[in-house]
């Protein structure tokens, strides 16, 4: 049929969430592959089995096209990679998901004018030395945006291992990189940073996996010097298998400057883990007056109830010596009350000591260590505001 039309640009859409693709479509998406000469987008969710006979038709030259998404079900979790003969010159948008780590792929070396590079869940056992990173993105002076998501942790150990081994030598400027994505041992991103120049950067979202510790001088050094991140506002979101922390430029910006995630189950892992690394990071966030605490568990479990130790929410709160504003959810109203009653040489003052005002959604929650804690501060000369408001 494509034989009797005008020769158009093609473009080849299937995503399904239902991880299943009929015969006659599978049957059109490889009779379009064939007149690879007019295929200028391709995005493609399907199961494994079916991909695999889209990846071996795509082994040839495509010369018009500009975006390639390949994404397999979540659950599909085999690693896929892209054939030899592939070339894509004219491509822009680069998103592939389960692939084994591209790099060294043909296809990197001629699409040097991509704007987006995302590499999503790669394969764990295929971290890719920074070098050979580096000597391919110095050739996309045009990117935007860079992902790269490893789908399990490479233990920091064995990234420190290969980096003794074999040491940076390669620095990357990215004249036009507005966003930055890291999923991955916090190892292979503390390499990373100190070798790569962004100038423009205005968006750095992280993921860490579960770790005991976090050693992250290189990331503090890329806050504080990013010219284009501003950090007035931040919200922290505890959920049942993970924390976020979503920092933006002020208390009325929409668009997050930096989004962390960390993979960790249980409240008092969470809230130490957070504690760590915002006391690492906290000169970064020396400016920040703005704080949000949210609660999204399913239900009160009794996990929760137990919450954390209250020294980990002290060594939390510490590290927002410059907040004014504390707005707190009600869920975490008791935990937050634990943390201010006080033990032998402890004082409220030395927490929050510029607070101005704490949100509540429900005042009748005020409890006695709250209460004790206002009167510290008015004692003391700051008297903080006590209103209440929706999260």
């Amino acid at each position: 049929m494509l034989e009797h039309f005008p020769p158009l640009p093609l473009i080849i859409d299937h995503v399904d969430r239902s991880d299943f693709i009929a015969t006659e479509d599978e049957e059109g998406i490889m009779l379009a592959l064939r007149h690879h000469h007019r295929v200028r987008r391709i995005r493609l969710s399907m199961p494994v089995s079916n991909l695999q006979k889209v990846l071996e038709a795509l082994d040839n030259e495509f010369p018009i096209l500009e975006w390639l998404y390949i994404r397999p079900p979540v659950d599909q979790n085999m690693s896929l990679t892209l054939p030899k003969l592939f070339r894509a010159p004219q491509l822009r948008h680069l998103k592939l998901s389960n692939f084994a780590f591209p790099v060294g792929s043909p296809l990197l070396t001629t699409a040097t004018g991509l704007v987006t590079l995302s590499l999503d869940d790669t394969s764990p056992f295929v971290y890719s030395h920074p070098n050979d990173l580096f000597r391919r993105l110095s050739q996309m002076p045009q990117l935007e945006i860079l992902g790269i998501a490893f789908h399990y942790p490479s233990p920091n150990r064995e990234v420190k291992r290969e980096l003794l081994r074999r040491p940076l030598t390669t620095r990357v400027i990215l004249p036009n990189l507005r966003w930055f994505g890291f999923k991955g041992a916090s190892a292979y991103l503390e390499a990373l940073l100190p070798c790569m120049t962004a100038p423009f950067l205005a968006k750095l979202q992280v993921m860490f996996f579960d770790q005991r510790t976090f050693h992250l001088p290189h990331l503090l050094q890329f806050l504080s010097t990013a010219e284009n991140l501003s950090f007035g506002s931040a919200t922290l979101i505890f959920w049942e298998g993970w924390i976020s922390a979503i920092v933006y430029p002020n208390k009325d910006a929409r668009v997050y400057a930096f989004y962390m995630d960390i993979v960790c189950r249980g409240v008092d892992r969470q809230v130490a883990s957070a504690a760590q690394i915002f006391r690492v990071l906290r000169p970064a966030f020396s400016a920040m007056e703005n704080l949000t605490l949210e609660y999204q568990w399913y239900g009160l479990s009794s996990e929760w109830r137990n919450g954390a130790h209250r020294t980990r929410w002290r060594a939390l709160l510490r590290s927002f010596s410059n907040v004014k504003t504390l707005r707190v959810d009600s869920a975490l109203v008791s935990q937050l009350s634990r943390s201010l009653e006080l033990e032998d040489g402890e004082s409220h003052v030395e927490l929050l000591p510029q607070l101005k005002e704490l949100s509540y959604p429900n005042l009748r929650e005020f409890g006695d260590a709250f209460t004790a804690f206002i009167d510290a501060c008015r004692i003391a000369g700051r008297p903080v505001t006590v209103v209440r408001r929706r999260i």
